[in-house]
């Protein structure tokens, strides 16, 4: 992947603020990128020093890998998790968030 691609992925989310979540596909839309398996990939590889946490799979829910952390921060953050899965309608931001920074 060119690093324009992979920072535009980053810089969406980065402009995730504190007690708002997204997700994978969200951030895609937001990066001008087609897959959501593209920022899985940059989160996994280069996204230590990012909100992380803040992106979540479709339903709300985390991978198994990250769950306890994840939530804890989000929790933290005061996000509500229901069922083992954030409550999107609540938390998500609406598409443009970065245009909107």
């Amino acid at each position: 992947m060119d690093e324009t691609r992979h920072e535009r992925i980053r810089a969406a989310v980065m402009a995730i603020p504190e007690g708002w979540v997204a997700t994978y596909g969200d951030v895609a839309a937001e990066a001008g990128e087609r897959s959501a398996r593209v920022v899985g990939k940059v989160l996994s590889e280069d996204g230590a020093d990012l909100p992380w946490h803040r992106v979540l799979r479709a339903d709300g829910s985390s991978a198994p890998q990250i769950l306890d952390e994840q939530h804890a921060r989000l929790r933290a953050e005061g996000v509500e998790i229901r069922d083992g899965r954030v409550v999107l309608a609540h938390h998500r931001l609406a598409r443009g968030w970065l245009s909107r920074r």
